[in-house]
């Protein structure tokens, strides 16, 4: 690197990439904004921290700039694949928003150019991040041997930042939403979703769903239930696990966590929140600095995606029992 702090390209800055950009100019000693990328150059920007930082409207104009040196990119999934080849031709790291790319193909052709070229790309799966899910791991060996989990997932459509523009493709909640729970589930087992069933209210590309029921079994049989769905209001977020010594349950809208354990009282832990977007941009500036991966790699979004994939075959063929590919698992 050619500075002291190192410089970070933000390519959107759209509502969710705003947050982005208040972390990268207010909360991150050691790292500077070096450039912005939106297609609407000057338009809700507010006050930059300083005058000079340029914007612009071509992603690879910022890729090219040479105070650039390391991207951040929070854009639609279906612009992630050129903007992550452009990056990596570039030799500049990458953290890409969740979910990698719009299908499992150009999150796989992202994924190998980047490990081709030994260049960090992390997926921004923040939700790996929130202290309510990090004391559910913790606490997860507590219950035994792991019999089954549900989650729900219920986003009000005014706080969905695809609400009014769907994402390219024509996928929706299970894609956009979605792909949290079907990361969770190897990040808190350890074992990777071999198949899927999944029903969806409207079938991509006719509409974007707004609802996927989904029944997943990991490599040892676990079985694991999913409730996506955008609604009009009240906000749900929560996953239950039921083991052969108890269970627990934790709600990641409410920090808490609740454990019912062998025979004894139900307990709750209530956690602090912390800024799942800050904690996963510390992150990726330490894995830049210290030269070691990421802790949620390029290969973690994409198999999150591959089963995205394998879910939208499943809800084509009217829930029927589909595998993901297992190409991707021997990644």
């Amino acid at each position: 690197m050619t500075t002291t702090t190192l410089g970070i390209g933000l390519i959107g800055v759209g509502r969710h990439g705003s947050r982005y950009l208040h972390h990268l100019t207010q909360d991150l000693p050691g790292v500077r904004l070096a450039a912005l990328c939106r297609k609407r150059i000057g338009e809700g920007l507010g006050k930059l921290p300083r005058p000079e930082i340029p914007v612009y409207g071509d992603y690879r104009d910022l890729i090219a700039d040479p105070a650039v040196e390391a991207v951040v990119v929070v854009t639609p999934p279906s612009l992630c694949l050129e903007i992550c080849l452009a990056a990596v031709k570039a030799g500049k790291p990458l953290l890409i928003e969740k979910p990698l790319a719009e299908t499992g193909p150009a999150a796989r052709a992202m994924v190998t150019a980047a490990e081709a070229a030994n260049i960090v790309l992390m997926t921004a799966q923040t939700l790996r991040f929130d202290r309510t899910i990090l004391l559910l791991k913790e606490r997860l060996p507590e219950i035994g041997w792991l019999r089954y989990a549900t989650f729900t997932s219920r986003v009000e459509t005014k706080a969905s930042s695809q609400a009014l523009s769907p994402m390219p493709g024509q996928r929706g909640a299970l894609l956009e939403l979605g792909v949290h729970l079907l990361d969770l589930v190897p990040f808190l087992t350890g074992e990777h979703i071999v198949d899927v069933r999944c029903e969806m209210d409207q079938l991509p590309p006719l509409a974007p769903e707004t609802m996927a029921l989904v029944q997943a079994h990991t490599a040892s049989g676990m079985r694991c239930v999913m409730d996506i769905a955008r609604v009009e209001s009240g906000r749900v977020a929560r996953t239950e696990w039921v083991g052969t010594k108890g269970q627990l349950t934790a709600d990641w809208c409410r920090q808490r966590v609740i454990g019912v354990i062998g025979d004894a009282a139900p307990q709750e832990w209530v956690v602090q929140p912390q800024q799942t977007i800050l904690a996963t941009l510390r992150a990726f500036v330490h894995a830049i600095q210290t030269k070691t991966p990421p802790p949620i790699t390029g290969r973690d979004g994409c198999r999150a995606v591959e089963v995205a994939d394998a879910c939208y075959r499943s809800a084509e063929q009217g829930g029927a029992t589909t595998c993901v590919d297992s190409n991707t698992l021997e990644m």
